[in-house]
């Protein structure tokens, strides 16, 4: 393998199994492992990959309901809101978006009164304008991720 798209290729390597030895990528992409921990240790220190987690289903972990939260917010209330529910435990997503609203979050709760303790508990600052729930009834894709094209992609 040349070296041309070897970072491309490790973390599609790292995508299909986040534990993977350095000693397995090494022989999988065909180089050293020194070779391999090095542009490891790079897309790391670069902030490429951000850690090794394990991919967990909340619903077995009896967290049934998903929700989507959109806020509107006073302009410059927005960074607190965000970090807010950023420190939120159960908001898995929270996003500052163009259009209606200036807040989507996405949160995992045990039931709907779970969530609605929750979400009142976080409506109640007087900058939030307004707000819209949905309740997510079945999650067709999530936390899902993709492998890079080495032919497109420069990291």
């Amino acid at each position: 393998m040349t070296y041309e798209h070897l970072d491309e290729e490790l973390v599609n390597e790292l995508l299909g199994n986040g534990r993977a030895s350095l000693r397995s990528l090494a022989e999988e992409l065909d180089v050293s492992v020194t070779t391999v921990s090095n542009h490891l240790s790079d897309l790391e220190e670069n902030g490429v990959i951000q850690g090794y987690t394990p991919k967990v289903d909340y619903d077995a972990l009896g967290y049934d309901v998903t929700a989507v939260i959109q806020l509107k917010t006073e302009g410059s209330a927005l960074p607190e809101i965000t970090e807010t529910l950023q420190d939120h435990q159960q908001m898995i997503s929270v996003y500052e978006v163009t259009g209606d609203y200036d807040v989507i979050a996405i949160g995992k709760f045990k039931d709907t009164d779970d969530m609605n303790e929750q979400i009142k508990s976080l409506i109640t600052n007087p900058d939030i304008n307004q707000s819209n729930t949905s309740i997510v009834l079945n999650a067709a894709a999530e936390n899902e991720q993709f492998e890079l094209n080495a032919d497109e992609s420069e990291i």
